[in-house]
């Protein structure tokens, strides 16, 4: 058979500009090109719109308490859900007090993994739908993904899971959702924890412009690099998100974390100070422009790595 070129256009079409000055010449009948910065934003639109064959599982990790994972998870959730549809989870394997449940919405319950844990032989056989989920999980209907909780009322001791309570939890999660967000505990050595690697297709480092949670992570990075093959990829592939927590922090002192991870990570995005990230419940529709478009160039950075 001989070869020719398809009539069929594959080349998506460019959109002109809905932005900006040239935004507002185009509804004036004119067709301009989006600026670098628009054409940047809806790369990243485009990469984290995307659904990937088969399920998907990121690991938000620091051994330091307050590095902001949780806050990272919520965001990253909110993000992939917004502009890639239904299908998200964010799941709460903390082996002690979690706290995504104190920053994202209750449900119509106050059940937890723990409940799900003796259920999940049930939701694995073929008679369970993604409905019966609902006991379980806390929908966010502003930002459109689901909640699994850890118990944090409860003393880390009454809360005690295996490994194979992480692998159940996984599989019906991966079951029934096409991306799962893991917040995780700061203890590297807890099974749970490594379990949870053991799942995980994408690692991102959850840091501060704090000393101390960049070590943290820089030192957890080095740490999976000596555990084994498939842990060292998940390091060098990981995607470190630099927040300013401090309203004081300087821009040398962000500049100083993330030049550091670049030798670490395989990409470093810088998340601006906003005051609504500070405490209770966190949607990012309250955040404003700036920390926005950071947290979509963080999720687009973790979807580049699928």
């Amino acid at each position: 058979m001989r070869e020719r070129d398809s009539f069929l256009q594959t080349e998506r079409p460019e959109e002109p500009a809905r932005e900006g000055a040239r935004g507002a010449l185009n509804r004036l009948g004119l067709r301009i090109r989006p600026s670098a910065d628009e054409q940047s934003a809806r790369d990243d639109e485009l990469a984290v719109s995307q659904h990937w064959p088969g399920p998907r599982t990121i690991a938000v990790v620091n051994g330091k308490g307050g590095a902001g994972k949780t806050p990272t998870t919520v965001l990253l959730s909110a993000v992939f859900a917004r502009y890639g549809g239904a299908g998200v989870l964010a799941w709460d394997n903390n082996q002690t007090r979690g706290t995504l449940g104190w920053r994202t919405d209750t449900g119509a319950h106050d059940r937890t993994l723990l409940e799900l844990l003796p259920e999940a032989g049930r939701l694995l056989g073929t008679g369970a739908q993604s409905a019966d989920l609902a006991h379980f999980m806390h929908h966010q209907p502003r930002e459109k993904y689901d909640v699994l909780r850890s118990k944090p009322i409860r003393l880390a001791h009454e809360n005690r899971l295996s490994p194979t309570d992480v692998d159940a939890i996984h599989a019906v999660a991966s079951k029934f959702y096409r991306l799962i967000v893991i917040d995780s505990g700061n203890d590297e050595s807890d099974p749970m924890w490594l379990r949870m690697i053991d799942h995980a297709d994408q690692l991102v480092i959850a840091t501060t412009t704090r000393a101390d949670h960049a070590e943290a992570g820089a030192l957890l990075i080095e740490a999976l690099e000596e555990r084994d093959e498939r842990s060292a990829r998940l390091a060098r592939e990981s995607v470190a998100v630099v927040s300013q927590a401090d309203p004081k922090a300087t821009a040398a002192e962000l500049d100083h974390v993330t030049s550091g991870y670049r030798s670490l990570s395989r990409e470093v995005v810088s998340i601006p100070f906003d005051h609504e990230m500070v405490d209770g419940p966190l949607r990012y529709g309250a955040l404003n422009k700036r920390a926005q478009r950071a947290w979509l160039s963080a999720a687009a950075a973790v979807a580049r790595g699928f």
